[in-house]
């Protein structure tokens, strides 16, 4: 079973079955190893789930709007939540089945159960049958993931005390949801469970919500949540969380409560790197157990390699997958381009979405990119007029004298979509003349890109 084109992955999210395609593209002989279920956390507990649920919660905003477009007789509708979670577990595990399917079609071995390494070239794997079973291979992929980051001082449950994986055995909606957390994954939810029709408090330790995102994007979302009816409590930090009967009381640093029916923590993640064999490979991590890795995906022991959550490099489903295809390409001599990091678009699926790609505000104010910066609301948007969107915006960072768009941020309804366009400005090198002078629809949201690059251009 050994030889060059023998390749062994640990995990079977993005980063594994990504990486298992293009190996086997390559013509390699590839098992993957999985001990939760094809798709991973990504697929079954984290990303899908989520956004299937936010598909409701999106349905119900829009819904919530209808009457300002003329429409009567609508706002009185409910949510099943057991039936918004039944579709959300059945769509879960359908992805999970097609990415099965399509793995069994390239040939690829699977197994479901737990592996480590043993030296660099070996991969002990403890079955779910019971069994054991070695597996020699020169290539070994880890990408086993990461998971809900947990406090002693705030313990889930499962009932009322929730990790974003726990949330879809709730059969009813809670009457008052207090989210810990204001990053992504807490603005997410908080967002989407209080379109669904819960009372939510957001408890954020910073002076705004997400603050690793654009800052006016933040501010107009605040500004939404806090239209909306959402309690943002800002610079509060929780101390401690506990039950009490059919309720929950979150105690904050300064000695403040906040009552509530459930409690959702979103305290960030914690990498799948403990008893994975690391050591007995030489495999190097950083301090908070994350696997270091270069730009090719390649740990610090020869023939080893990682991608996704594990890894800590922008932990995005794209980035793992595109982790895991360049680790294949690299190691099995294919053509290979370096991750570049650069030219990562991430989303906050929140309502409205904050898309984002290249260059940041934080970059440009700290001094370390020159370039100048347009911000165009969507008020002026003539389709935003007509749907009735008043909150959004498109910013553009371009090179000074308006040459090529290295960065943008897209605040609007779909945002995941409309940055596209600048994505692929910032990938391919587009000058600002380029972008503005191609077609867009009229009317369109995408118009207001295209307007944001005009107002950039700068006579020669």
């Amino acid at each position: 079973m050994d030889g060059v084109n023998r390749v062994v992955i640990v995990g079977g999210g993005p980063g594994g079955y990504e990486a298992a395609l293009v190996a086997a593209q390559l013509g390699a002989e590839v098992t993957v190893v999985e001990r939760d279920g094809l798709g991973g956390s990504t697929v079954l507990t984290d990303c899908v789930p989520s956004k299937t649920l936010i598909a409701t919660s999106d349905l119900m905003t829009e819904v919530s709007a209808a009457s300002e477009l003329g429409i009567r007789g609508v706002g009185d509708e409910t949510v099943d939540l057991h039936q918004v979670n039944d579709r959300v577990k059945r769509l879960a595990l359908a992805q999970s089945d097609d990415i099965r399917r399509r793995l069994e079609r390239e040939n690829v071995q699977m197994i479901s159960g737990t592996g480590r390494l043993d030296g660099p070239e070996t991969v002990l794997v403890t079955r779910d049958d019971g069994g054991t079973e070695e597996l020699r291979s020169p290539v070994v992929l880890l990408a086993t993931g990461a998971h809900p980051r947990i406090v002693p001082s705030a313990v889930p449950d499962g009932e009322r005390i929730l990790t974003w994986e726990q949330v879809y055995d709730l059969d009813e909606l809670p009457e008052h949801l207090i989210v810990v957390g204001s990053g992504v994954t807490g603005a997410e939810f908080a967002g989407a469970y209080k379109a669904l029709g819960c009372e939510v408090t957001l408890v954020s330790s910073r002076d705004r919500v997400l603050p690793g995102e654009d800052p006016d994007a933040a501010v107009v979302l605040e500004e939404v949540f806090t239209r909306r009816g959402m309690n943002v409590l800002s610079r509060s930090r929780m101390a401690s969380v506990a039950r009490k009967g059919d309720t929950v009381l979150v105690t904050l640093t300064d000695g403040r409560t906040v009552e509530g029916s459930h409690c959702l923590l979103a305290l960030g993640s914690i990498p799948n790197s403990d008893g994975l064999g690391l050591d007995s490979a030489g495999v190097e991590t950083d301090d908070g157990g994350f696997v270091s890795v270069d730009r090719v995906s390649r740990t610090s022991a020869r023939g080893v390699y990682a991608a996704g959550d594990v890894t800590g490099v922008l932990m995005l489903a794209s980035v793992a997958a595109m982790q895991g295809r360049i680790a294949m390409a690299h190691a099995l001599g294919d053509a290979v381009q370096p991750l570049r990091l650069w030219q990562v678009v991430s989303n906050v699926f929140t309502a409205p979405e904050i898309a984002t790609v290249g260059v940041s505000q934080k970059m440009v104010d700290a001094g370390e990119v020159d370039a100048e910066v347009l911000t165009l609301r969507l008020s002026g948007n003539p389709r935003a007029k007509m749907e009735g969107v008043r909150d959004g915006f498109v910013k553009l960072f371009c090179r000074p004298g308006g040459g090529a768009v290295i960065g943008g941020v897209v605040v609007a309804p779909r945002a995941s979509e409309l940055i596209h366009a600048v994505s692929l400005a910032v990938s391919c090198g587009l000058s600002t003349d380029q972008l503005a002078n191609t077609f867009t629809v009229y009317p369109s949201m995408s118009g207001s890109t295209a307007e944001a690059a005009r107002r950039l251009h700068q006579r020669r």
